[in-house]
């Protein structure tokens, strides 16, 4: 690394004053081991607290040796959030801060998967016919029409085409009309507005970017995909890489329909002869009849009547294929017409050929798991979908991204049970890791064929969570039930929230949960009870933030989604331990496939994605240096059952209490107090 460029610890000195900051031990040892593992190329864990500054911490190092090499380094983040703070605040301002001290301003570009962009050949040419049947709806059809005008209207004026700056946004449906996936576009040389495509532009600006922020979506295209999505590089930081394994998970899903099956049907019965065509449209009519009498939830055996249909649907989908035949030098129109037959196709054929061979092995030794969707919501109805989806991502991750990359991962919460191994196991990495951090050598010491190295480093919270917060565990609560809250939950709810004042974040297990607390507090309580699906969640928080004697109460997403410092958050309570439920196929075939090879299903799968989730809403507590408050979780069992114990040392180190007046005594002082 070139002598000209300061030190590390002078560059994040100098980017910590621009924002006029104070030095964080936290900081300064996260951004030195980033700096290590960047020059040794062994993989890094870091887990950091609310506070700590790690943006900067990896931000720092990883704009240094950008400039100093080169070569672009990769921030996969899990949220539009995270990506917009990034590039919208903290790049610049650290842009500018290190301009002088780099010798040259450090650049930088966001990069999304080519369907969030504008497709200018798809928006000027035929629309498709509607995939959806409750499109033919003449009110949803003529709503797509004002949509595609508007959106041909803003392809004029934008300069990103980037979907999330369109607002008022477009329907899906509607979306899908102006842009193309990787398999369905013509390719730069070919479209005719090619030298216009917002896609290449982004991918031409992030190339030429010492930092490109993307998601983990994009990251999980790139390493499963044969061509190259993201730009040249050589070091990946991913941040919010508690959310890894998932997104990964969901970009490697695929799924299968009659409807799908039928718009295949339909784009290649424009360049086939109907003989042909209509092979493919009797497999999915006879795929749409089998799926409607099956139960919806895993698929342990393939029935026979099924996997003969899907047989079917692989031999006729390939022979649409081959029926389409050569790429020949057509008219542009034609071409697209090609494309978006063979993308409909493919995707038909190999989601087949894929629940097909998920079926070949034992459990110990399966790959994918496939599951039946019915169909939920309130929506039109949707037919039965099957879905197929890996077991696991680990050899995935290790082979094209570790293997690869010098990678960095970072969050507030990577340590379950006190260690990084169990996300390391889903990760990929071996068991394991290096004590410490290597701090002298490069990357170029690593022979091809080594085995992978890395080290974890927890570098606390600025927080002191034993004075600033109380866990209140309630042993003396009955079992959660099935048939809703108990009336012993909903007594203990009330009571805390009456001596908080409000001030309360609710995170429940299921929404029908989160209803029937604000229904039955509502009638009790004289401070305001907000639920999640009365209001786009972005305006309930924010009414909540507003108005301390309120609560807020919801599910899933509230549970990593929520960042309200100051007095208008002091207590969180979480109903129950969020197991996966029994019914949830994949994580129930994950269970059952760790037992198979010997291991312990339950607490590998389900009381490991229990302690993220708790350690996830245990976080909203405290945002702040001068947050105060407790963390209520009703469910006896994180006090009473063997497997409590692993639970608790993923929390934050609150000061613990079984005591309900101790607790209701120390909301009320808290509330007096503000």
């Amino acid at each position: 690394m070139p002598d000209s460029l300061p030190p590390l610890r002078d560059l994040l000195a100098t980017a910590v004053a621009s924002v006029g900051g104070a030095e964080r031990p936290g900081q300064v040892e996260m951004a030195e081991a980033v700096s290590a593992s960047i020059r040794t190329g062994d993989h890094l864990a870091v887990q950091a607290g609310t506070g700590t500054g790690k943006s900067l911490a990896y931000l720092v190092p990883a704009v240094r040796h950008a400039v100093a090499n080169g070569k672009s380094v990769i921030i996969s983040t899990a949220t539009i959030a995270l990506q917009r703070q990034l590039v919208d605040r903290d790049l610049p301002r650290l842009a500018k801060a290190l301009t002088k001290s780099l010798g040259r301003a450090p650049t930088f570009a966001i990069l999304k998967g080519r369907r969030n962009y504008l497709c200018l050949h798809r928006l000027d040419g035929p629309e498709d016919e509607p995939e959806d049947a409750a499109l033919f709806d003449p009110f949803a059809v003529s709503r797509m029409g004002r949509e595609i005008t508007r959106l041909r209207e803003w392809a004029s004026d934008t300069e990103a085409g980037d979907r999330d700056e369109l607002v008022p946004g477009v329907s899906e449906q509607t979306w899908r009309q102006a842009s193309v996936s990787a398999r369905e576009c013509l390719g730069v040389s070919r479209c005719p507005v090619g030298t216009d495509c917002f896609a290449e532009k982004a991918r031409a600006e992030a190339g030429r970017a010492d930092v490109v922020v993307t998601n983990h979506a994009l990251l999980a295209i790139d390493a499963l995909g044969t061509a190259q999505v993201l730009p040249e590089h050589d070091v990946v930081i991913i941040d919010e890489a508690h959310d890894l394994v998932d997104r990964v998970t969901s970009v490697a899903t695929g799924e299968l329909s009659a409807t799908a099956v039928s718009v295949a049907a339909r784009r290649a019965g424009r360049l086939v002869t109907d003989e042909v065509a209509d092979r493919l449209v009797e497999a999915g009519e006879g795929l749409a009849l089998l799926l409607s009498d099956e139960r919806t939830g895993r698929m342990d055996v393939l029935p026979e009547p099924i996997a003969a249909t899907l047989a079917g649907v692989r031999n006729a989908a390939h022979a649409c294929v081959t029926a389409i035949g050569p790429e020949r030098k057509d008219d542009p129109e034609a071409a697209t017409a090609r494309k978006l037959a063979l993308s409909a196709l493919e995707e038909v054929h190999d989601t087949a050929v894929r629940i097909l061979e998920a079926f070949d092995t034992d459990d110990a030794h399966r790959r994918d798991v496939v599951w039946v969707t019915g169909d939920f919501g309130s929506g039109p109805p949707r037919p039965p979908t099957m879905r197929v989806a890996p077991l696991a991502v680990a050899g995935l991750l290790r082979e094209r991204l570790f293997g690869e990359n010098t990678t960095v991962l970072t969050s507030a919460t990577l340590t379950l049970g006190g260690t990084f191994d169990a996300l390391a196991r889903q990760w990929g990495l071996p068991g394991e890791q290096r004590a410490g951090v290597k701090a002298e050598g490069t990357a170029t010491d690593k022979e091809p064929g080594d085995a992978i190295r890395w080290s974890g480093l927890d570098v606390g919270s600025p927080f002191e969570h034993g004075k600033s917060g109380i866990l209140y565990t309630a042993p003396h609560l009955p079992p959660p039930g099935r048939d809703g809250l108990p009336p012993a939950y909903l007594d203990e709810l009330r009571e805390l929230v009456e001596a908080a004042g409000g001030r309360t974040l609710g995170l429940f297990s299921s929404m029908r949960a989160a209803k029937q607390a604000a229904a039955e507090l509502r009638e009790k309580v004289e401070v305001d009870i907000l639920c999640q699906g009365e209001d786009s969640t972005s305006l309930l928080v924010k009414k909540f933030a507003e108005d301390p004697a309120t609560c807020l109460f919801g599910t899933l997403s509230l549970w990593q989604g929520v960042d309200v410092p100051g007095p208008s958050l002091s207590l969180v309570v979480m109903d129950r331990i969020p197991f996966p439920r029994p019914d949830d196929p994949l994580a129930s075939a994950r269970q059952r496939a760790v037992e198979a090879r010997g291991g312990n299903g339950f607490l590998t799968v389900a009381a490991t994605h229990a302690a993220l989730l708790l350690a996830q809403g245990a976080g909203r507590l405290l945002r702040s240096m001068s947050d105060r408050g407790v963390v209520a979780i009703l469910d006896p069992r994180l006090a009473t059952a063997r497997y409590g114990g692993f639970l608790r040392a993923s929390l934050p180190p609150f000061w613990p209490t079984s005591d309900p007046a101790v607790v209701r005594a120390a909301l009320r002082r808290l509330a007096a107090a503000n």
